[in-house]
């Protein structure tokens, strides 16, 4: 979009591809020569954009990417890329044949999976490739790391399947070091209980970008799945991680669509909950829940007009949200808003954005609606 569109723009969100791929340069810097990085951009990138997003981590060099499903598998085939693309969910079976088809990476978590999954390499004449997710503690997807030798001998003996990588998920890496340490020594008990596995051969990968503290502890991991950390935000505040220095790659801006003055005792928004204690200057900004302001921030967040904080006055409705201003003069209809970013020196970060609106920066962005047009810059060259 060009910057003629950005002008006219209600809300929107800036995207500074040259940022991300600085990320990711200093990811790899902080990182064992031996690793392998995979990048994750599922749910359109966090937000982010897929085809652009997907654009410069390859310039960037990461090694491999990671999806949710067949549906973004594919928007990332038409994006132009060839690199390898693995599938962190599962599959449903009318899903197996068209991931062999297209040369995916499978996650397989069961035997039903090994045994569609090896129909579908025969179906199609070439083995589909796999990683085999092990549970360790997640609860969620892999088998479970007691159970894993049966499993093992079931794709040993599938003749239309290609493993490719190993992987167990951590639950708590942000926040329970202990845990994760359990998960990772299950993650490697069950590896030798895997007879002729061998690890060089394979991507072995345990550890995202909350769980990268501790990926000093050594043995087989050769790979590292990076999500939140190459878009420039942290998993949580006080991270080692910080050392990194990653910058956000996006920020959210919308515009003043009013500005009006309420006498004191007035109710502000819907249900009333809100209601003015002095005579006051507000503004309504066009962008609200349906352009991704959540609602849970109402009465909580503040953004930044010609650099000041202003509070969020009363429920954040689908298209506007109310704001006081009367301690920044000179507002008036359309000035620049920030929801997430910088101005005039003063900053809004995702995770205090978040914080406002009781959720963490993953939700935060992918709430990011698509009625929100996104602007790139920093391109090649640039």
């Amino acid at each position: 979009m060009s910057a003629n569109d950005r002008a006219s723009a209600r809300c929107w969100a800036d995207v500074d591809l040259a940022a991300l791929e600085r990320n990711v340069c200093l990811i790899r810097a902080s990182l064992p020569a031996r690793m392998r990085y995979l990048a994750v951009v599922k749910a359109d990138a966090y937000g982010h954009g897929l085809p652009q997003i997907a654009g410069r981590l390859m310039h960037a060099g990461v090694d491999i990417f990671g999806v949710a499903n067949l549906t973004e598998a594919t928007a990332l085939r038409e994006t132009g890329t060839d690199w390898p693309v693995l599938l962190l969910s599962p599959l449903l079976p009318g899903e197996d044949r068209p991931a062999a088809e297209r040369g995916f990476a499978a996650t397989v978590s069961s035997a039903e999976e090994v045994v569609r999954l090896d129909a579908a390499g025969a179906a199609v004449g070439r083995p589909v490739t796999i990683h085999l997710k092990i549970d360790t503690g997640m609860g969620r997807l892999g088998v479970w790391h007691e159970h894993v030798p049966a499993l093992w001998e079931k794709i040993l003996r599938a003749p239309h399947l290609r493993l490719a990588g190993v992987f167990t998920h951590f639950a708590s890496p942000d926040d329970d070091a202990a845990f994760t340490a359990e998960q990772r020594q299950r993650f490697l008990a069950a590896l030798q209980r895997c007879p002729g596995l061998d690890s060089t051969s394979l991507l072995v990968h345990a550890d995202n970008s909350a769980g990268l503290e501790t990926i000093a502890a050594g043995g087989p991991f050769n790979a590292v799945r990076v999500g939140l950390l190459q878009f420039g935000v942290l998993p949580r505040a006080g991270s080692l991680l910080a050392a990194v220095r990653t910058e956000p790659v996006l920020n959210f801006r919308a515009r003043v669509g009013l500005v009006k003055h309420l006498p004191a005792g007035a109710s502000v928004s819907y249900g009333r909950t809100h209601t003015l204690r002095r005579g006051s200057t507000i503004a309504v900004l066009t962008v609200g829940y349906g352009d991704g302001v959540p609602r849970a921030a109402s009465n909580r967040a503040s953004v930044l007009i010609r650099g000041q904080r202003c509070p969020v006055l009363g429920r954040v409705t689908m298209d506007q949200t109310v704001v006081d201003v009367t301690d920044a003069p000179g507002v008036a209809v359309n000035d620049e808003a920030v929801l997430v970013g910088c101005q005039n020196g003063e900053e809004i970060s995702l995770a205090e954005f978040s914080q406002w609106a009781g959720t963490i920066p993953w939700e935060a962005l992918c709430a990011i609606t698509k009625r929100v047009p996104r602007f790139y810059h920093g391109g090649l060259g640039l």
